[in-house]
């Protein structure tokens, strides 16, 4: 399994427009062959910020929708690009 995770900024303002303009992306990713969820949200207290969470059965699952996924053309400039790939070794719940 491998996990996609982390948070990337844009100006004041442009959040909320950049994640609605995900919306088809996310509905089609999660019907993708392999995906076992995916969100990319808003901050609720960083007005820039904005979550980014794949979760994979497998990278090959991640390869063949990345040469799909026709992802959208925001226009938007993204700062501090903090998003990282997790290969899982293991899980159980966390309680």
């Amino acid at each position: 399994m491998w996990i996609i995770a982390g948070y990337v900024t844009v100006d004041e303002g442009k959040r909320d427009a950049f994640v609605e303009a995900h919306r088809d992306l996310i509905t089609r990713a999660r019907q993708a062959p392999g995906c076992l969820d995916v969100a990319i949200t808003a901050d609720p207290v960083d007005p820039r910020r904005i979550y980014n969470y794949e979760r994979w059965d497998s990278w090959e699952a991640i390869e063949a929708w990345r040469a799909r996924a026709n992802a959208p053309d925001t226009g938007t400039t993204m700062h501090d690009v903090e998003v990282t790939a997790f290969e899982v070794a293991g899980s159980r719940p966390p309680f």
